[in-house]
């Protein structure tokens, strides 16, 4: 590769931050065109009243992931971020006000496991940990920091003398299904179901090869001081600090090509911008739909032919809550789980009694703040063009939908005036092509895993990365895909 090659980056989420962080440190010259006046993507935050409150990822997980990519310009993650483990992972409320906490200490958990439901119940747990790390550990090299694998590739990668540990991911069961081989009581089957809404799908659709979650949350779940948009802070930080350059404000409205093969993008100012090669960190059907121009219009259509997955509604603000004893993450069920996914995914609705999260900022170290403390609430949704009613109305509904569930489950919560609303359009019309959906495809059945988009597509010189391509939605898995696709580009360059 000749030194100066460059390389256009268009989207500064975690993948393309990524991206350019690897191809920097491979020699490129790497300019990222980000259509909002920050980088982070989903990781954002809105000020409400003076107040910084995160409005996207809450979790920062898989640490292991941003340790090497900041290794591969030299830096550490130590110095760049400051963060700290969190004791207790999440709390979880149920209708009938019983609360079940899960810490980062296996023991722990399993001993307020069977305190809340049973004996039988805590040791299904352990059996529980224990499989969905192996499950983790058969898939961490040989799929998820791979490029994207076939079956036949997946099998050849694993090794045929593990065929045995690749059959235990259980790809061919739904998670729902399998929860119940390990608990019996249903308010363990919906903690643990929630993994599945992780990657915007419905647990009973999804793959039990999911487990894997729980390992990577047992693992490690760090709070990032300053939110989630501190980490795409440093790694724009670290990308820039070796040479990289970044246009925020800036719209992409085409990526060119000449005889076939990239050769740069028109911004919406219509500036042609020349690049040897070109990374989009958007949604993959974007491209498909033409939002880029027509000459990208047609890589790989069968992997865009599923189902979307989830969207949200959100209100970021302030609350009042110094009765309630909230943990940092906070997952408030309704008693009919799999009704919530029935009339998303099948019906197109909102649901009636959503799932509640609620990320309560401020207790981040286990005090009751005095006075209004900072909040992320959100429900699951269905996607802009899935949705039988995405009207103004339906924001409305949702939050006395969400008010009900609260006092249901016997917490004193109001959300103050002056708060931020988010919804499926609004999430639409910031990620083109999208639909709403926060997470791409949805996954869906035993091959879900295999449709989503590869790195690589048919146009030679162009890349894409992000939360809908390979290996997956979350901000570690869209980390990955954007490293793959620098490996890509850089092992096609020679």
């Amino acid at each position: 590769m000749k030194q100066s090659e460059r390389a256009i980056v268009i989207g500064a989420g975690a993948g393309g931050l990524a991206a350019a962080i690897e191809l920097t440190a491979a020699g490129y010259d790497v300019c990222v065109i980000e259509a909002a006046n920050a980088v982070g993507g989903k990781m954002n935050q809105v000020v409400v009243e003076d107040h910084r409150i995160d409005t996207g990822p809450t979790v920062f997980t898989m640490r292991w992931v941003f340790e090497s990519l900041f290794a591969t310009l030299g830096h550490n993650l130590d110095d760049e971020l400051h963060h700290s483990a969190m004791p207790i992972l999440a709390r979880h409320w149920w209708h009938n006000k019983t609360t079940l906490d899960l810490h980062a200490d296996i023991d722990q958990s399993a001993d307020a496991i069977g305190q809340f439901a049973s004996s039988a119940d805590a040791a299904g747990y352990r059996r529980f940990c224990a499989d969905s790390e192996s499950i983790h550990d058969t898939l961490r090299d040989t799929f998820m920091a791979a490029q994207k694998p076939n079956p036949l590739s997946l099998v050849h990668r694993v090794g045929w003398h593990r065929i045995g540990a690749l059959m235990q991911t259980r790809s061919h069961q739904s998670l729902w299904h399998v929860l119940s081989q390990y608990f019996k009581d249903p308010r363990l089957q919906q903690l643990f179901g929630r993994y599945a809404t992780y990657v915007g799908s419905s647990p009973l659709q999804t793959p039990a090869t999911l487990m894997l979650i729980a390992h990577v949350e047992q693992a490690g779940v760090w709070r990032l001081e300053g939110g989630m948009s501190s980490l795409a802070d440093a790694m724009q930080r670290v990308a820039s600090s070796a040479g990289a350059s970044f246009r925020l404000g800036e719209r992409v409205d085409a990526i060119t090509t000449r005889a076939g093969r990239v050769d740069g993008v028109i911004t919406a100012a219509g500036e042609k911008l020349q690049a040897d090669v070109v990374l989009f960190n958007g949604d993959s059907r974007a491209l498909l739909q033409g939002l880029l121009g027509q000459s990208v219009q047609r890589p790989d259509r069968l992997q865009h032919s599923g189902q979307r997955g989830l969207s949200a509604i959100t209100w970021s603000g302030l609350i009042s809550a110094q009765q309630a004893p909230l943990s940092y993450h906070n997952v408030l069920f309704q008693e009919d789980y799999p009704s919530e996914f029935k009339r998303i995914f099948h019906q197109g609705e909102l649901p009636h009694k959503p799932t509640v999260y609620i990320c309560a900022q401020d207790r981040e170290r286990g005090g009751c703040p005095s006075t209004q403390e900072r909040a992320l609430v959100l429900v699951n949704a269905p996607s802009v063009d899935t949705a039988a009613n995405n009207d103004d109305d339906a924001a409305e509904q949702a939050k006395l939908a969400v008010e009900a569930v609260i006092d249901r489950c016997g917490l004193d919560i109001k959300l103050n005036a002056g708060h931020v609303c988010r919804t499926p359009q609004w999430h639409s019309e910031r990620f083109p092509g999208s639909g709403g959906s926060l997470y791409g495809g949805a996954s869906h059945g035993m091959w879900s895993s295999f449709t989503r988009p590869g790195t690589r597509t048919r146009i030679p010189g162009l890349y894409r990365c992000g939360g809908s391509v390979h290996p997956g939605p979350g901000v570690p898995m869209a980390t990955l895909s954007g490293r793959l696709a620098a490996w890509a580009m850089i092992e096609d360059r020679g």
